[in-house]
């Protein structure tokens, strides 16, 4: 069993938490934790059986931590990364993994010579129907890929209030990008490939904090295009889809997949079972510091999402295409 700190125990560390707290077939267990206001996390560490420290240094020092998740501030990722592998913790980090790639690249590297598991959120990895679609693709199913859309949205920017650190722009640069759109970037990454350049509009309408509108135009380096939305002020909505030359697929939401056939007549609409994948990220990290399957996404993937969101940054400030580093 994996002993855990959770560092940050706002609504979505308690998110994290409630996924494998209490389960013995989970392979982790939280039991010490940090938070920025520690009045508002007593009751639930209390309740969760969770030592409440004061501190992120004292997580670090604290000898029945063997590692740490990260469900902080975006800008402290890198440095907390970094600290964790000094002090031998493996780590499990939220996204964004950082915001530059070099302060990815700098944690990565932390984390390589100190022998630690480093792992990160992106828990739309692990559903089932996102590796129905990678099969397809990669079984010729589709033929070859022409083109993919994708759009991660929700109204989570209304209650972004001035003064919290997800209402800053230097938390939050490119509106929906950080809590939602940076998903779907490694969805794309992992469906389809890395990215060669992007083109982006971003703005904000209606929200007085953040850009609640973000739309991409890309291209693939295999060569297909991609046009991507993000946006932090509307109705909940999850898409991905791969356009082929033999055919289509269409991720609606988590569990339901559409594809049709260029040709003949299949066409088919699949459900798949809800998966709770929270619980699966963690338990896939546990199991990777065990010794067991290495973390299904690779570091230079998680490096190369940084990447495409700094080139996304670069873009909406020029204005012009920006190459992907």
């Amino acid at each position: 069993m994996l002993n855990a700190a959770i560092v940050g125990m706002g609504r979505w560390g308690q998110t994290l938490v409630d996924s494998v707290q209490g389960r013995n077939d989970a392979g982790i267990r939280f039991v010490a934790g940090s938070t920025g206001t520690r009045s508002k996390a007593e009751a639930y560490a209390a309740q969760k059986g969770i030592a409440l420290l004061d501190s992120y240094d004292q997580v670090l020092s604290h000898p029945g931590v063997q590692a740490v998740v990260l469900a902080t501030p975006h800008a402290q990722h890198a440095e907390q990364v970094i600290a964790a592998a000094r002090a031998g913790k493996h780590v499990f980090v939220e996204k964004p993994f950082t915001l530059t790639k070099a302060s990815a690249e700098a944690a990565v590297e932390a984390c390589a010579q100190a022998g630690v598991v480093l792992a990160l959120g992106h828990n739309r990895r692990f559903l089932p129907a996102v590796a129905e679609m990678k099969a397809m693709l990669e079984g010729g199913k589709l033929g070859t890929l022409l083109h993919v859309e994708g759009q991660f949205s929700g109204p989570g920017g209304f209650a972004y209030k001035p003064g919290a650190w997800r209402a800053d722009r230097a938390e939050s640069p490119l509106g929906g990008m950080g809590g939602m759109g940076i998903h779907m970037v490694d969805m794309i990454i992992n469906l389809a490939g890395r990215f060669r350049d992007v083109r982006v509009l971003s703005h904000a309408r209606v929200l007085p904090t953040i850009d609640d509108t973000t739309a991409m135009l890309a291209t693939l380096e295999g060569g297909a295009t991609l046009t991507f939305a993000t946006l932090a002020a509307s109705p909940r909505f999850w898409r991905v889809a791969l356009f082929g030359t033999e055919g289509l697929v269409e991720l609606r939401g988590h569990e339901q997949l559409f594809f049709r056939a260029r040709e003949g007549n299949e066409e088919w609409v699949r459900d798949f079972p809800v998966t709770d994948i929270e619980a699966a990220e963690l338990e896939a990290f546990a199991a990777a510091v065990a010794g067991g399957p290495a973390y299904p996404l690779p570091v230079a993937d998680a490096i190369h999402g940084v990447a495409v969101f700094e080139a996304m940054m670069g873009a909406a400030a020029s204005g012009s295409a920006y190459a992907v580093a």
